[in-house]
């Protein structure tokens, strides 16, 4: 079985409305996503799957709708780790062996979403 793993950015705007703390206030991040991918090469061409088909996918369901938004306007709560759910949700069944799906508010924590069954190792 191979990995495959591909990273994206985007910045938006969102406040926490359940929080009580200074992200209660409308903010902004510079996102980074990662989705990972697991599966296993063709036999033929060698290839599990096309980069480019993975960055199309992503930027057809989730760069295109959230990039310089405010994501409180389609995302009640979005915190990061509904965020990361909300993208899953999006992804699931147009990305090959979806395992993972990473975002990153700030450059030193990130959330991990693996599926409404995924197990963490």
């Amino acid at each position: 079985m191979h990995q495959i793993e591909a990273e994206f950015t985007f910045a938006a705007a969102h406040r926490l409305p359940r929080y009580n703390g200074k992200c209660f206030n409308l903010h902004g991040h510079n996102y980074r996503i990662q989705v990972v991918l697991r599966g296993d090469p063709d036999p033929y061409s060698g290839i599990f799957v096309d980069f480019g088909d993975v960055e199309k996918a992503v930027k057809e369901h989730v760069l295109d709708k959230v990039d310089h938004t405010n994501l409180n306007d389609f995302i009640e709560n979005p915190t990061a780790e509904n965020i990361a759910t909300w993208m899953w949700q999006r992804l699931e069944g147009k990305l090959p062996g979806l395992a993972e799906v990473r975002l990153w508010e700030i450059p030193t924590s990130c959330v991990v979403y693996r599926g409404p069954n995924g197990k963490f190792a």
